[in-house]
């Protein structure tokens, strides 16, 4: 089923996809004098669920694709800490509690380069 949905998604996703979902509402709005409002309301009900589906699979993918390219770079890199690669799958507490000691790993160390770093204040310039 998933390869079913990716495939749909993926063809709704381009430009002939979006091309068969304008005909299908053109061809339900031609539709509308001989009665079918309700077959038609039905269609593009449809049509509008279909659509929010694409979207969100594709940004599902977009996501997974942006999280598997930073975790090769975590990886890669020998003085990064591999203990945040696959950081996205774990409890939202967790994710919290190690970004606010990333943070503060983060000012202790703007800190020690400029004793008035703060986090999140613009740079001063240096004398």
């Amino acid at each position: 089923m998933n390869r079913f949905l990716f495939v749909t998604a993926d063809f709704l996703s381009r430009p002939p996809g979006f091309y068969v979902m304008i005909v299908a509402m053109a061809a339900c709005t031609a539709l509308v004098p001989f009665g079918l409002t309700n077959v038609i309301t039905y269609a593009l009900s449809v049509a509008a669920i279909v659509i929010t589906g694409v979207v969100l699979i594709q940004g599902y993918r977009d996501t997974a694709a942006i999280h598997a390219k930073l975790d090769e770079l975590i990886v890669a890199l020998n003085e990064a800490r591999n203990d945040v690669v696959g950081l996205e799958h774990a409890d939202p507490k967790e994710i919290r509690a190690k970004l606010d000691r990333l943070e503060k790993e983060a000012a202790a160390d703007a800190g020690a380069l400029m004793p008035d770093a703060r986090l999140g204040a613009p740079p001063t310039p240096a004398s």
